[in-house]
């Protein structure tokens, strides 16, 4: 990774920005607000990455160093996929970063945002052999649709990113053993709502599974139930919508009556 800077400064006063990374920035440092605000951040780490509209090799992520309650979108560094910095800032990247989030939006063309963060029910459940059970209608859009990357240390070397993309496959969701959890969305709003979800189904696992320890029955409603349900998930039937489609705007919305500074 060669983290340097390319091209000259840009900002939205100057008009330097295109109104489509722009949007892209303001939506991207959206999603890292709402993971903050619902404490599924870890300090200044972790990343989320959109791919800048209209460029296959470019992807936004966040300056190193920075909470993500601090992030906005203009403080976002723009990157491309040799880990070249393409704006003058003097933020830098975090390597781990840089590796994972490369690999995928380098081998997925539907990898418009990719997220990853050590949300604590997806790691404690990341370190399970099953990974996420189906033990409630949360866990159901994720049956047999989580994929799983072995542990192989803190993610700075680049020939990890092979595997990080056989591992991942055609799932949206990868939990990276005993580490954390990576989603894959075509918006922010999807990529974030994986999250969500993922990490309700896991929480309500751990509870479940305490309830086990202490006597309790669990119930596991049987393959087909479970199948049935995730198709009724990913292939959208009744009124159910691509995650984020909905609650999206009214996320924004609301981080826009609280805390709007997101947008600078």
């Amino acid at each position: 990774m060669n983290v340097h800077s390319s091209r000259q400064p840009s900002s939205p006063a100057a008009g330097g920005i295109d109104p489509g990374e722009w949007d892209a920035r303001v939506k991207l440092a959206a999603c890292y607000r709402l993971v903050a605000r619902l404490g599924m951040d870890d300090l200044i780490y972790n990343h989320i990455s959109a791919r800048v509209p209209g460029h296959e090799d470019q992807f936004l992520i966040n300056p190193y160093g920075l909470l993500f309650d601090e992030i906005t979108a203009s403080t976002l560094v723009k990157i491309n996929t040799q880990g070249d910095k393409l704006d003058d800032t003097p933020h830098s990247v975090n390597v781990a970063a840089f590796v994972i989030h490369a690999a995928i939006h380098t081998s997925n063309h539907d990898a418009i945002c990719v997220l990853h963060t050590h949300s604590d029910a997806s790691v404690a459940v990341s370190g399970q052999e099953k990974g996420l059970l189906p033990l409630s209608q949360f866990a159901m859009r994720f049956y047999d649709r989580q994929a799983f990357h072995d542990y192989e240390g803190v993610a700075i070397d680049l020939d990890e990113q092979t595997r990080l993309v056989r591992d991942l496959g055609p799932h949206k969701v990868m939990l990276m053993r005993n580490h954390g959890i990576l989603t894959v969305g075509r918006t922010p709003g999807e990529a974030f709502m994986l999250l969500y979800y993922f990490e309700r189904a896991a929480r309500i696992q751990l509870q479940m599974q305490a309830a086990a320890a202490a006597g309790a029955a669990l119930v596991m409603p049987p393959h087909e139930i479970c199948e049935k349900a995730a198709r009724q998930f990913w292939e959208l039937q009744g009124d159910i919508l691509v995650p984020g489609e909905r609650e999206w705007p009214a996320l924004m919305r609301q981080l826009d009556r609280t805390d709007p500074s997101y947008r600078n």
